[in-house]
């Protein structure tokens, strides 16, 4: 049967891809809530409907600032729901740090207002969309984070979405919003922001410009990257297993999973292989970035045991699917500003 799904931040690097994937694999109706005020763009979405022009039949953009609560006439325009994908936060780290309380009060308000809008609608599956950045930095050898380790963020982006996933448990057990937590590593994909690593390295490399690698002779920051298209195909997967529902007197839990990349690199293996793929040599210089920024962290690393048991393989591997994003980019170089 034919869904209907509101996919927050559908404007926002991931959020587009997430709605590309739905529609390819899909007969639902996705209805598109952004503000469009940030870091997520229309252009996105309609880029990625200009060879699907079909999509358009099932696609709803409401442009709506969702740190304000959705208004009687939107949900009425908006009708029945059946799942919610709430993705949309302020999520550039440095940013954060430079803005903190802007941050903190966006992502935790906007959370707040999607909560209470499911509370009231109900819907069948409810999904926060989390970080790894929760857990906080693992070490060089990599010890990885499980589901539902303890919260030690290090910036005010990630101490937002941890607020925010234990604002949206919280819902969950008072409320029976029936929920499921995702966390996810470094994403990449067509369209990303330049802030981003990997759309920045690009975009260096074009330009002939020297790329700075944040790490030492000793030990270089690393992080498992995956493209935003497989993030999709996972959320996919998981809002087909359902949703577990708190039971009174119960000590107990929803279901989370961690969606990981299947390779860690280090930040210079990862502009080397963007730069074997463009054909550039690559021209960098080694920042001990992290020695005086404390917000940020060297290394990140999660289990992905739990989604792997009930059978889910990312689709394309890291190094196809950066190929294609640089090929897409070098065909579309307004994405990358040159």
């Amino acid at each position: 049967m034919s869904k209907r799904i509101l996919l927050t931040g559908a404007g926002g690097a991931i959020g587009a891809h997430v709605f590309a994937h739905i529609m390819h694999n899909t007969d639902w109706e996705v209805i598109c809530l952004d503000s469009f005020r940030h870091k997520g763009f229309r252009d996105r979405i309609t880029d990625f409907c200009k060879d699907h022009p079909d999509w358009l039949e099932r696609l709803v953009i409401f442009q709506q600032d969702l740190v304000c609560s959705v208004s009687p006439k939107m949900k009425e325009d908006i009708g029945h729901i059946d799942y919610i994908l709430h993705l949309a936060a302020l999520s550039d780290v440095q940013w954060s740090i430079d803005n903190p309380v802007y941050t903190i009060k966006n992502n935790i308000d906007s959370t707040i207002s999607i909560l209470e809008y499911a509370r009231e609608i109900k819907p069948e599956i409810f999904v926060y969309f989390s970080t790894d950045e929760i857990y906080g930095p693992v070490d060089a050898e990599n010890k990885p984070h499980k589901e539902w380790d303890t919260h030690r963020p290090s910036n005010p982006y990630s101490a937002s979405k941890a607020a925010s996933e234990d604002l949206a448990y919280c819902y969950w057990r008072a409320y029976d919003v029936p929920l499921i937590i995702t966390n996810t590593m470094n994403n990449f994909g067509e369209g990303q922001g330049l802030s981003k690593y990997p759309a920045m390295v690009q975009a260096k490399l074009l330009r002939g410009e020297k790329i700075q690698i944040h790490g030492n002779d000793k030990e270089i920051g690393s992080r498992y990257y995956i493209h935003s298209r497989n993030v999709a195909d996972a959320l996919l997967f998981i809002l087909d297993k359902g949703v577990y529902h708190h039971k009174a007197g119960v000590i107990d839990e929803p279901y989370k999973y961690h969606i990981v990349g299947s390779e860690r690199l280090n930040n210079l293996e990862m502009a080397q292989m963007i730069a074997r793929l463009m054909g550039k040599q690559l021209e960098y210089e080694m920042v001990d970035f992290h020695k005086n920024n404390a917000a940020h962290d060297i290394h990140y690393g999660m289990e992905d045991n739990k989604l792997k048991k009930l059978g889910w393989e990312p689709p394309i591997n890291l190094e196809d699917s950066l190929k294609n994003t640089i090929e897409w980019q070098m065909e579309h170089p307004e994405w990358l500003g040159t």
